[in-house]
């Protein structure tokens, strides 16, 4: 129904300073760029940072993840150490460096199997929702698995075209909090997931090139395009 993630949209208050994070203290490669937003490469997913100048705005103080070559993880903990107040947490064998950009989200590099060099792809996302009962089954109805339950059941994490963790408001690893009107984009199958939602979703707009947007009962928005 959803096959990969296309995009995850940021809302910045100035271009300029997000840029000189990406861009250059991240190493990242511009694909686009427009008044009110830009565009980078993080694998096959784009990273927008988008001035709040229309809907859908993009996300808020989100908690997001970026793929790293594993062995790659100390030469970009010497490189943001020196600048960045760093917190490091072990999923099994993967470390993850944390970081926040200059609007408050949550970054965080994690050791996976790519490719690289550099960031090379987007393998997690935070949303923060009123009602987390709510939003599993919304997130269920569109093909996503839950994986894990996190112990004070203020969070859940599932898996589909990347790993989706939902949070009821809390702080999580890093004080990170889960995103507010996150803006996400997937390639898919607009008519499935339409009929998925049905009357869950509190809006449902048809795009002129086939594809769907849809805003979730929590304020979030996901696009999807014919895959």
């Amino acid at each position: 129904m959803l096959s990969t993630l296309r995009w995850l949209a940021l809302e910045v208050k100035y271009l300029g300073s997000a840029m000189e994070f990406y861009g250059e203290t991240l190493g990242m490669a511009e694909r686009r760029r427009d008044e009110s937003e830009v565009a980078y490469a993080a694998g096959d997913t784009d990273l927008v940072l988008r001035r709040p100048s229309s809907v859908p705005r993009g996300g808020v103080h989100t908690h997001y993840a970026f793929s790293i070559p594993a062995d790659e993880y100390d030469d970009w903990w010497d490189r943001l150490a020196d600048e960045y107040d760093l917190d490091e947490h072990v999923f099994g064998e993967a470390r993850s460096l944390y970081l926040y950009d200059p609007d408050g989200n949550c970054v965080e590099l994690g050791q996976t199997n790519v490719a690289g060099p550099g960031i090379d792809g987007i393998f997690e996302v935070v949303l923060e929702v009123a009602d987390l009962h709510r939003a599993e089954s919304f997130y269920r109805a569109l093909g996503f698995d839950v994986v894990d339950r996190g112990e004070n059941r203020t969070r859940i994490r599932l898996q589909g075209p990347m790993a989706l963790e939902l949070w009821e408001p809390h702080l999580g690893l890093a004080d990170a909090r889960g995103g507010l009107h996150v803006d996400l984009g997937f390639d898919g199958d607009p008519d499935a997931v339409v009929d998925a939602v049905g009357e869950t979703a509190r809006s449902v707009e048809g795009l002129d090139d086939g594809g769907v947007r849809i805003l979730d009962p929590d304020g979030h928005y996901l696009t999807v395009d014919r895959a």
